[in-house]
C-alpha cells in the first residue's frame, strides 16, 4: 500500500498568500471578511504557521479570485520530481478526501494528454518541441528514464516529473509493460 503524503509545508502557503495578497492590494482584514475566516487564521497562515485545511484554503483562494492551485503549488524548478505517495497533501474537512496537486495549468497554456506504452530495448529521443513546451510524466506502470539530455531520472508507479519539452529530451523503458501519462504543455 502506498503511503499518503505528508501535508503542504506551510512556507509555500504562507508565501503565495502573501504574493496573492499583494497582487490583488488586500488588507489581511479585507481578505479574511472576504474569504470567511478569522483575520487571526490567516495572520497564522501568512506567518507558516497553523494547519489549514483544504476548505480554509480554497475559500481565501476565492476570497482573492486565483485558482486553488495558486495557494498550494510548490516553487517552480526547472526539472520536477514528485515521487509516488511524497506529494503535498491537502485533506477536507468534509469527507474522506486528500488530494496531491502535482501541477497546475497556467493561463493561457493549451495541454495535450497522451497514454504512453514503452517497452525496453529502443530509447525515444525528442527533438525539442515548440518554444513554452513543459513535459509532464506520471508513471502507472514500470519503471521509465525521463527527461532532458543529461537530466534524465528514473521513474517508477505514481511518480511525477516536469521539465522543459522544448529542449532535447528522451525517454526509455527500464521495465517490460512500462505504462505513463505525458501531458504537454503549450504557451
Amino acid at each position: 500500500m502506498s503511503e499518503v503524503p505528508s501535508r503542504l509545508p506551510m512556507e509555500w502557503i504562507a508565501a503565495s498568500l502573501k504574493r496573492e495578497r499583494g497582487r490583488a492590494g488586500l488588507s489581511l482584514s479585507e481578505l479574511a471578511k472576504r474569504a470567511g475566516v478569522a483575520k487571526s487564521t490567516l495572520s497564522q497562515l501568512e506567518a507558516a504557521s497553523g494547519n489549514p485545511s483544504m476548505e480554509t484554503i480554497w475559500a481565501l483562494a476565492v476570497g482573492l479570485g486565483v485558482p486553488f492551485s495558486a495557494l498550494v503549488e510548490p516553487p517552480a524548478q526547472a526539472v520536477q520530481v514528485i515521487r509516488a505517495g511524497h506529494g503535498p497533501a491537502v485533506h477536507s474537512e468534509q469527507s474522506s478526501y486528500l488530494a496531491s496537486l502535482l501541477s497546475a495549468c497556467p493561463p493561457g497554456a493549451r495541454r495535450d494528454i497522451y497514454y504512453v506504452w514503452l517497452e525496453p530495448g529502443s530509447r525515444r529521443d525528442s527533438e525539442p518541441h515548440i518554444p513554452g513546451t513543459t513535459e509532464h510524466i506520471v508513471v502507472t506502470e514500470g519503471k521509465v528514464e525521463a527527461g532532458p539530455r543529461g537530466e534524465a531520472v528514473e521513474l517508477g508507479p505514481g511518480d511525477y516529473m516536469s521539465y522543459r519539452g522544448d529542449v532535447p529530451h528522451a525517454y526509455e523503458a527500464l521495465a517490460a509493460g512500462t505504462k505513463f501519462v505525458l501531458i504537454m504543455q503549450h504557451m
